[in-house]
């Protein structure tokens, strides 16, 4: 029997709902959905507070796990928290740069209202607007 499997039975017998069980582990019910579902498996301190919890080892809790399975979920996980990592740093990064040109634009046409306004009052300055 697959982790997964064993989690979902184990949790039944003991006739928790999956949101009883997240209590007792401080996850959420969709976490333990995902790791009834295959999706996700928990971390290390999480599988020794399920195996206390449900009184069996964690060689009991855990055999047939497909460790290669869950190492490569891992590297997806990995990537996919790298990839919204980089989102949010060009997101940020493209803040500033917005910040930047929006200032630069709000510069420059103050600049341009002043001499404007300059102009209309020293019409007769003809030094300082040729």
């Amino acid at each position: 029997m697959k982790f997964n499997e064993k989690l979902l039975a184990m949790r039944k017998k003991q006739g928790l709902s999956q949101e009883e069980l997240g209590l007792e582990l401080q996850v959420s019910r969709q976490t333990i959905s995902k790791w009834e579902a295959g999706q996700s498996y928990p971390d290390f301190q999480r599988l020794v507070l399920l195996s206390d919890y449900f009184g069996m080892s964690l060689d009991e809790l855990v055999k047939d796990i497909d460790v290669q399975d869950v190492r490569e979920k891992n590297l997806t996980d990995e990537k996919v928290s790298s990839i919204y990592s980089d989102l949010e740093n060009a997101k940020s990064f493209l803040r500033k740069c917005s910040k930047i040109v929006n200032y630069g634009v709000a510069v420059l046409l103050l600049f341009m209202a002043v001499t404007f306004v300059i102009h209309l009052l020293f019409p007769e300055i003809s030094w300082l607007w040729s």
